[in-house]
C-alpha cells in the first residue's frame, strides 16, 4: 500500500496534546470558575493503573469526574496521575492519553470522543448516523445531578 497521510492518527495526537495542555493548565493554576472534566478511559488498558477494588467495579472503562477535589495532578508526556476521593476513600490513579475514551467539559459544553481502530472500522462498514452527538448514555458519571451536554470532535466523519 503506498504511502499516506494519517489524518486521525495525527488528529488524535492532537488532541491528547489539548488534553495535556488543559490539565498543566489545571495543575499549575487550578480550575477556573466552573469548569470541570468528565473523564472515561479504559481501565484494561496495559498502563493504566488503578486500585483493585476499582478495577473489578470497573472491569471495562471508567469515568471520574475532577470537580470539586482532587488532588497530587501530575502530568506528563503519556498520561497523567491523580488522587480523586471514592466516598471517603482517596485513591490515586495513572491514566495514560491512550486510555482517554472521551474528555468532557460540561460547564463549556466542550468534549472529545476518542474511536478506537476497531470501533473505527465498525463504523465505515454502518451508514453514517449521529457519531458527533455525545449523550447522556456516554456518559457514566456517578453524579447523576451533574450537566452532562457537551459539544463533541468525532473524527470518523473526517475518515473516507
Amino acid at each position: 500500500m503506498p504511502h499516506s497521510i494519517d489524518y486521525g492518527k495525527l488528529m488524535h495526537r492532537a488532541m491528547r496534546g489539548l488534553i495535556q495542555e488543559v490539565l498543566c493548565d489545571v495543575r499549575d493554576n487550578g480550575l477556573p470558575g466552573a469548569h470541570h472534566f468528565f473523564i472515561t478511559f479504559e481501565t484494561t488498558h496495559p498502563d493504566a493503573e488503578l486500585a483493585d477494588w476499582l478495577r473489578e467495579r470497573y472491569p471495562n472503562e471508567m469515568t471520574v469526574v475532577m470537580q470539586h477535589w482532587f488532588d497530587n495532578l501530575d502530568v506528563t508526556d503519556e498520561g497523567f496521575t491523580v488522587t480523586l476521593n471514592f466516598g471517603d476513600s482517596p485513591e490515586t490513579l495513572y491514566i495514560p492519553y491512550d486510555a482517554i475514551q472521551t474528555f468532557v467539559d460540561p460547564s463549556v459544553e466542550f468534549g472529545l470522543r476518542f474511536e478506537s481502530q476497531d470501533e473505527s472500522e465498525e463504523d465505515d462498514e454502518e451508514e453514517d448516523g449521529d457519531e458527533a452527538a455525545l449523550d447522556e448514555q456516554d456518559i457514566e458519571a456517578e453524579d447523576a445531578t451533574k450537566p452532562r451536554d457537551a459539544e463533541v470532535v468525532s473524527l470518523d466523519s473526517f475518515r473516507k
